[in-house]
């Protein structure tokens, strides 16, 4: 593993920065121990120019080449993803509808030989991410197609206000907007205990300001982010370039995968693996979604 792992991420990653490549070191422990305490503290850690510059160009004009392979289906939706034949109260968040306009490009669409593929499954960057987590160890998801994906949003369009269902989420933009498409978030706006229903209402209708915090990200920055609580959006993109960013999947558990309805609903498709696993989804909480 060290020995693999380190020729990966000392081509791509800024080792100077960021010394994947000597896990055991002070300096890996340094940058460690400042991701968890900005975790702790916002629910949200930037490792910016986390990839090497030399390979940020490759980085980019890779994702561009596969962005065209993104299923694309602008549909209405809401914060929990509660179905929409679903009727609620006319106060409770769930009834505030948003159009959802990004795209996904699937993982079985992306070359394993990209700069975001052999990241996602390389041992000693999945063993600095646990590490900055707290984890003893992540897996890769089971999902052919969740477990990586590039994320597309499109001139014109947003990632509209959401939870996410895992507890944490890597992501690395691959490339900025003209303008727009600025990440906001809302640290723990609800508990594992309570969904804070009166806060979220309030951002949905715009009278949460105080509650929002706002990233800049630049092509090469790494991500880490507990979206299980903190309700966030990618907000509309402006101008003729798409941003484009990976997501990179891992949970703590061996063997996840994405739910039927869910799968078919973000890449338009489900495989035999979804199929067979529907139904035997596993929540951390009670929570709504």
């Amino acid at each position: 593993m060290g020995t693999s792992g380190a020729r990966v991420v000392g081509r791509m990653v800024d080792t100077a920065r960021y010394p994947l490549a000597a896990p055991t070191g002070a300096d890996w422990k340094y940058v460690v121990s400042r991701t968890r305490r900005e975790l702790h503290n916002t629910g949200c850690s930037i490792l910016p120019g986390f990839i090497r510059p030399s390979r940020c160009e490759e980085l980019q004009q890779e994702c561009a080449t596969i962005a065209p392979a993104a299923y694309y289906e602008v549909e209405t939706v809401n914060a929990y993803n509660i179905a929409p034949e679903v009727t609620l109260p006319a106060d409770h968040p769930g009834s505030v509808a948003m159009l959802r306009g990004n795209a996904f490009v699937a993982r079985d669409r992306i070359p394993e030989d990209f700069i975001i593929h052999r990241l996602y499954t390389d041992e000693l960057f999945q063993r600095f991410i646990a590490d900055c987590f707290g984890l003893d160890r992540i897996h890769e998801l089971a999902d052919p197609l969740a477990g990586l994906c590039l994320n597309v949003v499109m001139p014109g369009t947003e990632h509209p206000w959401h939870f996410d269902t895992n507890e944490f989420a890597v992501s690395l933009l691959t490339r900025e907007p003209r303008a727009g498409g600025v990440f906001e978030y809302c640290p723990d706006i609800r508990s594992a205990q309570a969904e804070n229903f009166d806060d979220v209402r309030a951002v949905l209708a715009g009278r949460g300001e105080h509650l929002i915090r706002r990233l800049s990200l630049r092509p090469g920055d790494l991500q880490l982010f507990k979206g299980r609580y903190s309700m966030h959006r990618v907000s509309s993109v402006h101008g003729d370039t798409a941003r484009h960013s990976a997501i990179f999947a891992y949970s703590e558990r061996h063997g996840v995968v994405g739910s039927v309805a869910r799968t078919r609903q973000l890449f338009g498709r489900v495989l035999p693996q979804h199929l067979a696993a529907d139904g035997n989804a596993v929540r951390v909480d009670r929570l709504l979604d």
